[in-house]
């Protein structure tokens, strides 16, 4: 629980920072710019480095010009003492640092809001990486999360928004994101679980963990001999095939989305370093995204439909993994999706971007009022930090050119990973159960057969209700006639002298003309009142 003062003083920080920027989560910007909000959640630590981050995904809160400077949000502090890295560290795995260490560098090589990271030697002498968390910033992160909880539920009361917007679910899922990260166990699992993944792809490399020398807040991994990518200089590239590292790069993300299900969620420059050895390394899993078999599938749809610019396509997938609202306007959206994928058709390679085309089909989506699953919004953040990467990588990548070539390979793959042991014995089993089954039902329907129980339902217009109503239009076509009869009868009477008048006019003309005038009248008033609407009924014979 955070100490009362120290409560206020963030609950006033937060406050601040709303009413500053109100109008960027409201109408626009109206005197504060992008990097201003960047700027201030940096100042305030952490939590609110990861906030922006994730509200980086969500185009429907924040307008398109905030996203670029909400997704290069990087938290940037001073690195706290080696006295307290070494407290952490034997606390942690129960050694002494000259012990459990060959060699342990004092001065980090990275330090961030949650931790830093030193550079160490194994007692074999192999280098790792330690990633050592912060003192005291679970408790600090744990405060910040009460007092963001407590301002979302008031938000979502008092705003009016609940229809559009769930402040508080919102939250609650940063909750779970933010203190995932803080359990470097996690990180370690995801560590293994990508590297086993991309094992197939020579040209990328994942450190993996050492799991003895890590815990819940240290943890130790290899170390990437390698500079980042965007530290390197030209003369560099030059002697490396950039256009080869950056299709691998892009396939392993494919793979990682389509066939796994599971990628890496933070790709952005700082995070993805060229080797010593002339390949890429994937560093920094504290984020990683899960997708289920069905979103895969449909992902894999939307991103071959956008490549191929097939906008009723893109769409028919979007809608199918949306939630539309009740004040949805599909042929608006649709018309908006050929236009962005018109535009995006038009760009040279240079400027095209996946990552920002799928934030455009987002924003899109919150316009027309249909809301998008957070696993689209998570992956258009990832690809528009990979288009970043492969950007510094090779600059004249042809990235749609090479999301259509993967198309088929990813399609192949997926059809054997349906058709791996686990699925062919899930469908066997499910065979096992309806063949054990089958037995006793077709018993049943035997017995009931033999026993003049068998009954089958059919569900058929009600013959009655359509004989019903032929009737009724034949009797007002009979009427018709005969009232149209009685004016043409007048008419013809009209002519003939008489000495019988009534109004100035023959007499006998006039009664028929009335009687014809009164009859259409009580026939129109018949219709009006007293016809059904409804379609003919249905019933269910048996």
């Amino acid at each position: 629980m955070l100490q009362l003062p120290r409560k206020l003083s963030r609950y006033a920080a937060i406050v601040s920072l709303l009413l500053k920027h109100r109008h960027a989560f409201d109408d626009g910007d109206k005197g504060t710019k992008p990097e201003e909000l960047a700027s201030d959640l940096e100042q305030l630590g952490a939590t609110f480095v990861k906030l922006g981050q994730l509200l980086s995904t969500r185009p429907d809160l924040v307008p398109a010009e905030y996203i670029p400077a909400l997704s290069r949000l990087q938290d940037h502090v001073e690195p706290f003492s080696f006295a307290d890295v070494e407290r952490i560290v034997e606390s942690e795995l129960g050694v002494r640092l000259s012990k459990g260490f060959g060699m342990f560098d004092s001065e980090p090589i990275a330090a961030a809001s949650l931790g830093q990271v030193h550079r160490a030697a194994l007692r074999d002498g192999r280098l790792v990486a330690v990633k050592v968390q912060r003192p005291g910033i679970d408790a600090q992160v744990a405060g910040d999360l009460e007092t963001l909880r407590e301002i979302a539920e008031f938000v979502d009361r008092h705003s009016g928004y609940e229809d559009t917007v769930d402040v508080s679910a919102m939250v609650d899922e940063f909750r779970k994101a933010t203190l995932a990260e803080l359990d470097y166990r996690n990180e370690a699992a995801n560590l293994r679980t990508l590297g086993r993944h991309l094992a197939r792809f020579r040209d990328i490399v994942v450190p993996q963990p050492i799991d003895d020398y890590t815990t819940g807040r240290v943890l130790t991994m290899d170390y990437v001999l390698g500079t980042k990518v965007t530290a390197l200089s030209p003369l560099t590239w030059i002697e490396t095939d950039g256009e080869q590292l950056g299709r691998s790069l892009i396939r392993a993300y494919l793979h990682q989305i389509v066939v796994d299900g599971f990628f890496h969620a933070d790709p952005h420059p700082g995070n993805v370093f060229l080797t010593d050895d002339g390949r890429l390394a994937l560093v920094d899993l504290g984020m990683a995204g899960h997708l289920s078999a069905r979103v895969q599938e449909r992902l894999l749809e939307l991103l071959i439909s956008v490549s191929d610019g097939r906008a009723d396509e893109a769409a028919d997938v979007l809608i199918d993994l949306g939630e539309p609202k009740s004040d949805f306007d599909e042929p608006a959206f649709r018309q908006d999706i050929a236009d962005i994928l018109f535009r995006y058709r038009r760009s040279s390679l240079e400027d095209l971007q996946v990552g920002r085309l799928l934030f455009d089909i987002n924003q899109s989506a919150a316009v027309y009022r249909m809301k998008t699953p957070p696993d689209l919004t998570m992956l258009a953040k990832t690809l528009l930090n990979l288009d970043g990467v492969a950007r510094a990588i090779a600059p004249k990548l042809d990235v749609n050119a090479t999301i259509l070539e993967q198309s088929t390979t990813l399609m192949r793959q997926r059809m054997l990973k349906n058709a791996s042991p686990g699925t062919v014995l899930s469908t066997v089993l499910e065979a096992k159960h309806f063949v054990e089954r089958l037995p006793r039902r077709i018993s049943r329907v035997l017995d009931a057969l033999a026993g003049n129980q068998l009954r089958l339902k059919v569900e058929m217009i009600d013959e009655g209700a359509v004989i019903d109503g032929l009737q009724k239009v034949a009797n007002r076509i009979a009427l018709g006639l005969v009232l149209a009869a009685l004016i043409v009868a007048a008419a013809l009477i009209m002519q003939v002298p008489t000495t019988f008048r009534l109004f100035g006019y023959p007499g006998l003309a006039m009664i028929l003309f009335i009687a014809a005038a009164t009859g259409g009248a009580l026939l129109a008033v018949q219709i009006v009142a007293h016809d059904e609407t409804a379609r003919p009924t249905r019933r269910v014979r048996d």
